[in-house]
């Protein structure tokens, strides 16, 4: 099984730059462009939070159109730049979000790998949280899954990245989180976007991993600096997760843009490393 995921597009209404300087539609359609190129194409796609950058129902309108092109099925969910009711009527008809209740979280079934779907959104806040009404119904869904393998996604991260100024906006309750997950070794990867970094963890008996945007980046900053709080037009990428049962889940990054290459491995004649020097005999 081949897995697609893409977070943080951002998309805004025509003509419209978010942060000013970043054309998020543009570099969207990029990545799905992308994405319709690759062989063997993914099995499902993924999308992990921030589909939008206001939550407009115009902007999803928008999203629908960009993801036309796809052929594999789509899986979204909120991040904080969403609205739960827009999202939900932008993405009702195909078939697979709840049609009541306060959150977004979501199964599904019919693959190899079981697909399980968190809404970590508050309302009007950046950060996120698995209160205990959300982590009791990811223990359910955990339960109910059995000793299939198991890929998590949500937006917000529930663990650090030493970001500082991201971490403060991170998913609250991680901890909680991590003791429920470790009781599921079948769990492959927690996914998650809004860092706009590409990060790894070993966390809570499985991996933890961030995938950039296929829009703009986070600055990278480790210092925690006050004026980190910036972005930077790094190279959008998403990732492609591929899963066998001999191997589990194997997780690539993928570059969206046009680059030299591919070209073969072809060295100089006199290229040093094919020059032997005797080693000296000893005596």
């Amino acid at each position: 099984m081949l897995i697609a995921q893409i977070t943080d597009l951002h998309v805004r209404p025509d003509g419209k730059k978010a942060y000013v300087h970043v054309d998020t539609n543009a570099m969207a359609k990029a990545c799905i462009r992308a994405i319709c190129d690759l062989r063997p194409t993914p099995d499902v796609l993924l999308i992990s939070g921030d589909l939008t950058d206001c939550g407009l129902a115009e902007e999803y309108a928008l999203l629908r159109d960009i993801l036309a092109p796809l052929s594999m099925p789509v899986y979204v969910i909120p991040g904080n730049h969403d609205r739960r009711e827009p999202l939900r009527d932008a993405f009702f008809a195909d078939g697979y979000l709840p049609d009541n209740g306060p959150f977004l979280h979501y199964v599904v079934e019919d693959n190899p790998v079981r697909l399980i779907a968190l809404d970590t959104v508050v309302p009007g806040e950046g950060h996120g949280e698995m209160d205990d009404e959300r982590l009791t119904w990811l223990e359910r869904a955990l339960d109910e899954g059995g000793d299939k393998p198991t890929l998590i996604f949500m937006h917000h991260p529930p663990f650090p990245t030493g970001i500082v100024h991201m971490d403060a906006i991170g998913c609250r309750n991680g901890d909680k989180m991590a003791v429920l997950v470790s009781q599921y070794p079948n769990v492959e990867r927690v996914l998650a976007g809004h860092h706009h970094r590409p990060v790894q963890i070993r966390w809570g008996g499985t991996i933890g991993m961030i995938v950039p945007s296929p829009a703009h980046q986070v600055l990278l900053d480790l210092n925690g600096d006050e004026d980190a709080a910036r972005i930077k037009m790094e190279p959008p990428a998403f990732a492609l997760h591929q899963f066998a049962p001999e191997n589990g889940i194997i997780s690539h990054q993928v570059y969206v843009g046009e680059f030299d290459g591919p070209w073969p491995f072809a060295l100089d004649p006199d290229y040093p490393a094919f020059k032997c020097t005797p080693e000296p005999e000893v005596a």
